[in-house]
């Protein structure tokens, strides 16, 4: 098993960065990349809002958890 970031992306100065984040996130989910990822994941993705050092912005992770088989597709297709 091998726990990836699988996607990401920056959120500007925010009050409440989860709430902003579930647009974005959403259409990552939608999207076929984040389909793949969501069906092929061995447990449920997760996603962490971290704020970054200029502490006016925020970056979004989604991690997930793939096979080593899946993981080496994955890279292929999708990196």
């Amino acid at each position: 098993m091998i726990t990836v970031t699988v996607h990401s992306f920056t959120l500007s100065d925010v009050d409440d960065p989860e709430v902003y984040a579930a647009e974005p996130l959403y259409k990552w989910q939608i999207s076929e990349k984040g389909k793949w990822i969501m069906e092929n994941s061995i447990i449920t993705p997760t996603w962490h809002v971290l704020p970054l050092a200029d502490l006016y912005s925020h970056t979004c992770i989604v991690k997930a958890t793939l096979s080593e088989k899946n993981y080496t597709y994955w890279k292929l297709k999708y990196e």
